[in-house]
C-alpha cells in the first residue's frame, strides 16, 4: 500500500504491527534514517535491539546471501515480542531478493523494514510494496516536519502543549536546520525542561538550538535597526568570514525591516513576531515608526537591486555595510 505525504507522519509513530514490512525511500539519507529509526523503535521497543529482536542487513551482504533474508524473518528468537528484519540501502538489483521474502512472509513472521535511495514509479521494488496488501511504501520527501509531527516529537520528549510561540519558533527552526540537526535540538529541549514545570519558551529554545548562520545575521540586523554603528563593522566581518553572501543578507535585511514595518502598522497591541528576539523587535519597531521604515525598506529595496545589476562593480558586502550604517543613522534620528 501506498502512504500518502499526509499519512507518512502518522504511520510512522504507529506502524501497524501485523504488516508484512514497509519500504522508506527518498533522496536525503538522513531523513530516511530518522524515519528508519522511528518505525524500529515502535515496532520492537526500546529494549529490542538488546533482547535480539532486530537484525540489520547491508545491501551487499544480502546480495551475496540472499537466503540471510529468509532466516530473518522466519527465525524465533529468544525473547518473546514482534521482530524486524531491516535491510538498509536497498536498490533495484534487490529487487528479486526482497520480493521472494515478502511472499514467503507470513503473520506471525518479523516485519521487513527497508530503506533505500529515490526510486523512480517504475521501480519493481516499489511497486511490490505498494501493491502488497500488507505491506507499505512511504516517499520521504525533502519537507521539513509538520507541526503535529514537531509536537509529537515534544510529546516523546516529555513536553505537552507547549505555547503557541514557541511552536511558531519551532516550526522556523525545523525550516532552518538539517533533520539530524533539528532532532537533536528537540531532544535537548527535552532534557533541558527535564522537571521544569514552566512552559516552554523562546529562551528555552535558543538555549538549546545550534549557532546558524541565519542567527549571525539576527545579530547584525538587531545592531543596525538599533542605531548602533560602531558595531556594524566588527559583526560585518565575522559574517564575511563565515562566508555570508551579500545578497543574502540583503534579502534578510529586507525581510526583518518587512516583519518591523507590518509590526508598527499592527492596531491589535499583538504584533506577529515570534523568537529570541521577539521583545527587542517589537521594540525596534515602536521607535522606528512606519514611515521610517518605508524609508529603509526603500534603502535596503535600492541596494538589493544594485547587487544584481550587471553594472556593480564595488565589493557586495562594502556596500551593504554602507546601506547598514546609513540604516543605523537613520534610526537614531
Amino acid at each position: 500500500m501506498k502512504l500518502t505525504a499526509g499519512q507518512v507522519g502518522s504511520y510512522f509513530a504507529k506502524p501497524d504491527p501485523d504488516a508484512a514490512g514497509v519500504l522508506i525511500f527518498g533522496k536525503d539519507a538522513m531523513r530516511i534514517a530518522l524515519k528508519r529509526q522511528q518505525a524500529v523503535a515502535a515496532l520492537i521497543g526500546p529494549n529490542g535491539d538488546e533482547e535480539m529482536r532486530l537484525t540489520r542487513m547491508a545491501s551487499t551482504d544480502l546480495r551475496k546471501s540472499p537466503a540471510m533474508l529468509l532466516d530473518a524473518i522466519k527465525a524465533i528468537g529468544f525473547f518473546p515480542g514482534p521482530r524486524v528484519a531491516l535491510v538498509e540501502d536497498a536498490n533495484e538489483t534487490m529487487a528479486k531478493i526482497l520480493l521472494e521474502g515478502l511472499a514467503a512472509w507470513a503473520p506471525g513472521d518479523a516485519q521487513i523494514v527497508v530503506t533505500a535511495g529515490d526510486l523512480k514509479p517504475t521501480s519493481k521494488l516499489r511497486k511490490a510494496f505498494e501493491s502488497h496488501t500488507k505491506a507499505y511504501a512511504a516517499a520521504i520527501y525533502d519537507n521539513p516536519p509538520t507541526r503535529d509531527e514537531i509536537e509529537r516529537d515534544l510529546k516523546a520528549a516529555g513536553i505537552n502543549q507547549p505555547p503557541q510561540e514557541a511552536m511558531n519558533l519551532l516550526s522556523d527552526l525545523a525550516r532552518d536546520l538539517e533533520p539530524g540537526d533539528f532532532r537533536q535540538t528537540l531532544t535537548k529541549v527535552g532534557l533541558y525542561k527535564l522537571n521544569d514545570p514552566e512552559p516552554l519558551s523562546a529562551e528555552d529554545i535558543a538555549a538549546c538550538a545550534p549557532a546558524t548562520i541565519e542567527a549571525a545575521v539576527d545579530d547584525v540586523l538587531i545592531v543596525v535597526a538599533d542605531g548602533n554603528t560602531g558595531e556594524i563593522g566588527p559583526v560585518m566581518q565575522r559574517l564575511s568570514a563565515q562566508g555570508v553572501n551579500a545578497v543574502t543578507l540583503c534579502i534578510m535585511a529586507l525581510r526583518h525591516f518587512r516583519t518591523l514595518h507590518r509590526a508598527a502598522l499592527d492596531t491589535t497591541g499583538r504584533p506577529q513576531i515570534w523568537g529570541p528576539n521577539r521583545d527587542k523587535m517589537i521594540a525596534q519597531a515602536r521607535a522606528w515608526g512606519a514611515a521610517k521604515l518605508e524609508q529603509a525598506l526603500t534603502e535596503l529595496t535600492d541596494t538589493d537591486l544594485k547587487l544584481r545589476s550587471a553594472g556593480q562593480h564595488a565589493p557586495a558586502l562594502a556596500l551593504v555595510e554602507r546601506t547598514f550604517i546609513r540604516l543605523a543613522m537613520l534610526a537614531r534620528r
